[in-house]
């Protein structure tokens, strides 16, 4: 039997790069809850007692900033000077400018409104800017998500949560985990090959307790039995000690963590980062939407795997290609598929966000532990109702 492995990473909502997504997308939904229609592109920077905000937000209501970045930041868990990061005594900068004249041309008004005589609403809005994106589902598990992503950030919340109930109240907010499966023939998922945890935590727990505590409370009850063995390798704090953690162990930006907010790097990625941005912008909306034709494909069991991929030109409403990959496991082929997506689906900005009501506050609670594949909140992009669709369409 052949075999295949991949890692994948998590990090916990105290990682200093996920305090600053969080922040971004925390600031977004307080606005998108006063003004639909705002655009919003905001990104963060968290260092040693200072965050700072900046980008470009042009919106018909006014938010606190300071007051959602110091929420933010004690929701997380920095509340303790000790930490070297805290809500309550931390610098909090903003910079922030509207919206460029030049960009939010092509934006409220797409090039088909501004040129064709016959103009209806979906071709309103052009897409925030030009680029690719990919959205990707497998049946390797429930969700449909790549199974190494999957398992590493369902531990990563479980780090989280533990500390939070306080059932190992010797940690601290700034955590990872990376976990690496082992397919056998035909991408099945065979055993789980090694797991790395690495958790901040006080400066007076021993190494040895810390261990065998994130083994019984995090790994045993997150990861399945079946799926480890003897030979699974397990490493708990590898470096043997991680007290100076979150900002102040590393600076943080917003959309630093693209890999882990997607697919693992088991699926390509377009490069635009999510959080802090409007669904206007492309990066976050069509990547959304690629997500849920590629997940609707494979539960209407037309394909095993799929990549879907939307192009866009920056002030243009419809894509300028629509790419359908199944690797092989399709029941009709590529071409076929990608011609019934654009049927099937109304890809262009505008309509994106009214068929999965995209715009309203929801975005704060995917800033962690992935945008995808997520079974502890509601989201539209997870739902598989146009299954049947496709199916009936190739029966």
């Amino acid at each position: 039997m052949k075999k295949r492995i991949f890692t994948s990473e998590s990090v916990t909502e105290g990682h200093p790069d996920k305090v600053c997504d969080q922040i971004s997308d925390a600031i977004l939904d307080a606005i998108l809850a006063e003004d639909k229609q705002a655009r919003v592109a905001c990104e963060t920077i968290a260092t040693t007692g200072m965050a700072l905000v900046m980008g470009e937000i042009t919106a018909n209501c006014y938010v606190d900033i300071p007051a959602i970045v110091r929420r933010t930041i004690s929701e997380i868990g920095y509340n303790d000077p000790a930490l070297g990061f805290d809500s309550r005594t931390c610098a909090v900068l903003t910079t922030i400018d509207e919206q460029s004249e030049d960009i939010a041309i092509g934006v409220n008004h797409s090039l088909e409104y501004r040129s064709e005589a016959d103009k209806d609403d979906g071709s309103i809005i052009g897409a925030g800017d030009q680029g690719m994106m990919f959205g990707f589902a497998c049946d390797e598990t429930p969700e449909l998500m790549p199974a190494p992503i999957s398992m590493a950030h369902k531990l990563a919340r479980k780090l989280s949560n533990v500390r939070k109930s306080g059932e190992l109240d010797f940690l601290c907010p700034d955590g990872k985990t990376m976990v690496t499966v082992e397919y056998g023939d035909d991408f099945k998922v065979h055993r789980v090959a090694s797991i790395v945890v690495s958790s901040q935590h006080k400066p007076d727990v021993s190494l040895d307790t810390l261990r065998e505590a994130i083994i019984e409370t995090v790994i045993k009850r997150t990861i399945d039995a079946d799926l480890m063995d003897d030979k699974t390798t397990v490493y708990i704090n590898p470096t043997g000690r991680f007290v100076i953690g979150g900002p102040r162990g590393d600076s943080g930006l917003t959309g630093r963590k693209i890999i882990v907010d997607t697919y693992g790097g088991y699926a390509r990625h377009g490069g635009g980062a999510f959080s802090g941005k409007d669904p206007t912008k492309v990066d976050r909306s069509a990547a959304y939407m690629a997500r849920y034709v590629a997940k609707n494909i494979v539960s209407a069991g037309l394909a095993r795997r799929c990549e879907v991929e939307i192009a866009y030109a920056i002030g243009v409403a419809k894509p300028v290609s629509v790419m359908v990959d199944t690797f092989g496991t399709g029941v009709i082929d590529d071409e076929r598929l990608a011609k019934l997506v654009n049927e099937k689906f109304d890809l262009r900005p505008y309509e994106i966000i009214r068929h999965l009501d995209l715009a309203r506050p929801i975005y704060r609670r995917t800033a962690a532990y992935g945008h995808f594949g997520r079974t502890d909140i509601d989201l539209p992009w997870e739902h598989t109702d146009m299954a049947g669709v496709l199916r009936d369409a190739v029966i």
